[in-house]
C-alpha cells in the first residue's frame, strides 16, 4: 500500500490518519516498526507538518503508535483494542492474559467438537506438525509462529465469524504470551496438552474438549512457573 494525496471532504488530519491507519492494517507499517520522520511524510502527502503531527498524534492516543522522544514514532499495534491492551500492558499480568486466552479458546473448543467434521482438524493437525518441526529444529521464532497459528485454528475451528474477529482483535497480545512462554526443548506437559486437545475436539465432546482447552493454559503456566 502506498500514499496518495487526500481528497478534501473529510478534516485534513482525519484524512491523513485514516492513511496512516490504512498502512499500519495492511502490515505496510508493521508492528515494531520505525516509521519515516514527520518532514517525509509532510513532503509524500503534500500536507503541512503539523497536520502530520496531528494525525501521528491521534493514532498514539489509540495505541497504535509509539512516540518515543529522541527516536521516532513505532507501530505498537494494529487496532485500537490491540493498542489499548499494549498501552496498558503494566496493569496486565502475563497470568491475566493467559486466562483471558483459556476463555476465549475453550468457547471455542467446545464449538468446535460440537462440528468435528467441519472443524479444520487438518490445519490443526498441520500446526501441531509445524510446531514439532520447528522444535526439533531449534527455531524458536518458527515454533512460536507455529503455536500462535495452532492456537487461532482452535478458534477457526468455533466456525464463530464474532469469536474468531475477537481473537484476531487481541492477536498480538495473545501471541506475546506464547513468545514469552515458549520454550525449547517443550515442556513435555505443554506438548501432550496440545495433542490432547485436538483429539477431544476429533471425538465430539463439547465439555472434555473445553476442559482440555483450559488443561493446555494450565500446563503452561505451571511450565512458566517452573513447577
Amino acid at each position: 500500500m502506498s500514499l496518495s494525496g487526500p481528497v478534501r471532504q473529510a478534516p485534513l488530519v482525519l484524512q491523513v490518519a485514516e492513511q496512516f491507519r490504512g498502512l499500519i492494517e495492511s502490515g505496510s507499517w508493521p508492528v515494531g516498526a520505525k516509521i519515516p520522520g514527520e518532514n517525509q511524510l509532510a513532503a509524500d502527502l503534500g500536507v503541512s507538518r503539523g497536520t502530520v503531527r496531528e494525525a501521528l498524534r491521534s493514532l498514539s492516543l489509540t495505541g497504535l503508535l509509539e512516540p518515543r522522544v529522541g527516536d521516532g514514532t513505532y507501530v505498537r499495534a494494529t487496532n485500537e483494542i490491540s493498542g489499548v491492551l499494549v498501552r496498558d500492558e503494566l496493569s496486565a499480568t502475563l497470568t491475566h492474559v493467559l486466562d483471558a486466552r483459556a476463555g476465549i479458546e475453550a468457547a471455542a473448543a467446545r464449538l468446535a467438537a460440537q462440528q468435528p467434521a467441519a472443524a479444520g482438524l487438518a490445519a490443526l493437525d498441520g500446526a501441531l506438525d509445524a510446531r514439532r518441526t520447528a522444535h526439533e529444529a531449534g527455531d524458536l521464532d518458527a515454533y512460536v509462529a507455529a503455536d500462535a497459528a495452532f492456537h487461532r485454528g482452535i478458534v477457526e475451528a468455533s466456525g464463530n465469524p464474532l469469536l474468531l474477529r475477537l481473537y484476531d482483535a487481541v492477536a498480538e497480545v495473545l501471541t506475546d504470551s506464547i513468545h514469552r512462554t515458549a520454550t525449547i526443548p517443550e515442556d513435555p506437559r505443554v506438548r501432550d496438552a496440545h495433542h490432547a486437545l485436538v483429539a477431544a475436539i476429533r471425538s465430539g465432546g463439547p465439555e472434555v474438549a473445553a476442559q482440555a482447552s483450559y488443561a493446555l493454559i494450565e500446563s503452561v503456566k505451571e511450565s512458566a512457573a517452573g513447577e
